[in-house]
């Protein structure tokens, strides 16, 4: 079991994780249990490739506190077809379907694509519009692209979002918060090198933190180089106590208001 500072485990949302994802084949129900026994009691499990949302629905459904989110994400932008705005609304009707995304910008790998991500990225911000659901974004090395977008659609029509696995610079985390978007906490804050996360996170307010896992990647100490899980954003969230000088039930009571606040179908 994580340790905590009670006896009882503090209860924590995983607000990212990939359940569907080869690294859990057949064993979702052993991980949901594990994460429990954590006082992880909510999870979002993200859908990358809108062609594999029947499997990613299915796990939702079947068990009692995980929830999904479905979009294209940007590294698959090319590789797949594109999403429409009525396919992703028509998604956003399951009672469990709770957030548009992940989507997004990527040019770590595949910058050779910007267009097309941006084109889709325009897709998912208008579905979040009209459901009234929030934007999940995945952003990397391209901040200034970024910044640009969110704020130009803003400005055009309002929406929810969290930056999700914040690892960006402090002026696109600043942008953001200036549109009322949250910053999500994951595992690489953990990291010894992740001293400039880690002050991005104590200077935002503290109504606008998310913690997640980003599970099976990006496992904090004292497992990291392994196969992350969510029952592990315990982990992630004693740093981020850390960062706001509180003690591990204050932080999650606060991210577990935060979650409720940004996904509201999947509230508590």
């Amino acid at each position: 079991m994580t340790p905590t500072d009670d006896a009882a485990p503090p209860q924590l949302v995983d607000s990212h994780c990939h359940l569907d994802f080869p690294d859990f084949n057949g064993q979702q129900a052993e991980l949901v249990a594990r994460a429990r026994a954590a006082g992880v009691t909510r999870m979002v499990t993200i859908c990358t490739r809108l062609r594999l949302e029947p499997q990613v629905r299915a796990i939702a459904e079947a068990h009692e506190g995980v929830f999904y989110a479905a979009g294209t994400h940007p590294m698959q932008a090319a590789e797949e077809p594109l999403a429409t705005v009525d396919e992703l609304v028509a998604l956003s009707a399951h009672p469990k379907f709770v957030g548009i995304g992940e989507t997004g910008l990527d040019y770590h790998y595949t910058a050779d694509t910007a267009a097309i991500q941006a084109e889709s990225l325009a897709i998912h911000i208008e579905a979040a519009r009209r459901t009234g659901l929030p934007l999940i974004i995945h952003s990397r090395d391209a901040d200034e692209d970024m910044a640009a977008i969110l704020t130009r659609e803003h400005a055009a029509g309002p929406f929810s979002c969290v930056m999700h696995c914040y690892t960006s610079g402090p002026q696109l985390a600043r942008t953001a918060l200036d549109l009322g978007f949250y910053l999500s906490l994951s595992g690489i804050a953990t990291f010894p090198r992740s001293t400039e996360i880690r002050e991005i996170f104590a200077a935002a307010p503290r109504d606008r933190v998310l913690v997640e896992t980003d599970a099976p990647f990006l496992a904090p100490p004292p497992h990291r180089g392994k196969r992350n899980e969510p029952a592990y954003v315990a982990h992630t969230a004693r740093v981020g106590a850390e960062i706001y000088g509180m003690t591990l039930p204050e932080f999650a009571a606060l991210t577990s208001a935060n979650f409720d606040r940004l996904f509201p179908k999947a509230a508590a």
